[in-house]
């Protein structure tokens, strides 16, 4: 993929290598804190607050960051190039459509981090949190991408972000709150039915916006489409469900089968059409 030399997103959160703060406690333990300091006197409200800013920003209130290895360094440039060919494709996408886009950050990290979704370590993988717009991506992952999954090759790695990426544009259209009111109100069947539609349509979406990168960036050497579709065959529920238990529960999908994320993939990098995109509409044996 040819990404050396271009523009770096500016909207990114390089947490790498940087050690955050010692969290004394969460939910009820601040709780229990704050009201220790005001039996003693103290003002709970200031506590509370400046732990939530310490909560909410650790990479801000960390220690100092250690050296990145030259690899890392790469890794890092690498993922904000793509971060930004996504920023310049869906803005204009957006703009066509009469719609504004909302650029969302990217936070790197290592092994660990804190988002507005929760806490979770490198072991999750690459992930969207919609209650702070930001795509959270530990650099390593690129390593088990290639190693354990057998899916090398930087193309892949631009589809994976390009996909988190999807999941920002799916909020910004409504289908984040679409798929969330299924999960509150229905059951679990229907609500796994509901996330392999948002999963598809995610992979779609990253299909599509390569190929509007492609088209004014020329971005794709010989063999990149391979890598990508290596990727998207690696992370299929079946596959996934066969690599670590033996067998396949197709009723516990959440993200659908290799075939199916190979599927509409390739129908976004083909086409670039969104009005293809739609994957709620469709019958569910018909994805």
């Amino acid at each position: 993929m040819r990404w050396r030399g271009r523009r770096q997103s500016e909207n990114v959160e390089d947490r790498r290598g940087v050690s955050g703060p010692a969290v004394v406690g969460g939910g009820m333990g601040l709780m229990i804190i704050a009201l220790v300091i005001a039996l003693l006197g103290g003002n709970p409200q200031k506590f509370l607050q400046q732990a939530k800013q310490k909560q909410a920003a650790p990479a801000q209130a960390g220690g100092p960051a250690a050296e990145l290895s030259p690899e890392e360094k790469e890794r890092g440039d690498f993922a904000k190039v793509v971060f930004a060919d996504t920023e310049d494709v869906w803005t204009d996408l957006f703009a066509k459509a009469g719609k504004r886009y909302k650029n969302p950050t990217m936070v790197l990290f290592s092994g660990k981090v804190q988002s507005a979704c929760g806490f979770a370590s490198a072991a999750s993988g690459p992930f969207y949190c919609p209650a702070d717009e930001k795509v959270y991506l530990d650099t390593s992952f690129f390593r088990q991408l290639s190693g354990q999954l057998g899916a090398p090759g930087d193309f892949a790695q631009a589809y994976v972000i390009a996909h988190e990426v999807g999941h920002h544009v799916q909020n910004q259209l409504g289908y984040t709150d679409q798929v969330e009111k299924v999960r509150r109100t229905q059951s679990k069947e229907a609500a796994n039915e509901a996330s392999v539609r948002l999963e598809l349509q995610a992979d779609f979406f990253a299909g599509c916006m390569l190929h509007h990168a492609q088209r004014t960036k020329n971005i794709i050497e010989p063999g990149d489409v391979e890598e990508a579709l290596r990727a998207a065959t690696a992370i299929g529920d079946d596959r996934l469900q066969k690599r670590s238990q033996g067998y396949v529960v197709p009723e516990s999908f959440t993200h659908g089968s290799s075939e199916q994320r190979l599927d509409w993939f390739m129908k976004g990098l083909k086409t670039g059409d969104l009005s293809q995109s739609d994957t709620f509409k469709m019958r569910y044996s018909e994805l």
